[in-house]
């Protein structure tokens, strides 16, 4: 499913009991929330808890992914989640969903952090060109037998960061 010409993507806060179900289901039913081990109640759970920014990409009326970032805690800036749903995958939107979550992280935190597991190469590449480093490997950290590993994008150092 190509998007047309007129098509316009658009990036928005979750609005809904409707879309929370939509971006859930797609969750659970694709990787790596499948290998995982990730039902669709846990997905719900995930989308829908308060304390986390989650944002919808729209496209032609329909939600074509989304992302969960957590600006809290240790690690303020970490992009939880980003998915796309399958027919999506391709065209750019998980790109353009990172760099989103990047304007909105950089204006708060001098870095951009998320995990990628061992068993998503395709996120893997995705992640490295767009400039993200592995910064640490956590082992058997969600499954065994697999890790998860922890990537960085940054502008500089907490003492010079200026927000904004």
């Amino acid at each position: 499913m190509t998007p047309s010409a007129n098509d316009t993507l658009e990036i928005r806060p979750l609005a809904g009991a409707s879309e929370t179900e939509d971006c859930a289901r797609m969750m659970a039913d694709t990787d790596p929330w499948l290998t995982l081990g990730r039902n669709y109640e846990a997905c719900l759970q995930t989308v829908g808890d308060q304390s986390k920014e989650v944002y919808v990409a729209r496209l032609g009326g329909a939600v074509a992914g989304f992302l969960i970032i957590n600006m809290a805690g240790p690690f303020a800036g970490y992009i939880q989640t980003v998915c796309v749903h399958p027919r999506r995958r391709g065209q750019g939107i998980g790109s353009r969903l990172i760099r989103w979550a990047e304007e909105r992280i950089f204006r708060e935190s001098p870095n951009v952090f998320m995990c990628v597991s061992s068993f998503n190469g395709g996120a893997a590449k995705l992640y490295r060109r767009l400039g993200y480093e592995v910064v640490g490997e956590l082992k058997d950290y969600v499954v065994r037998g697999h890790s998860e590993f922890l990537l960085r994008k940054s502008a500089g150092p907490w003492a010079e960061f200026r927000q904004g």
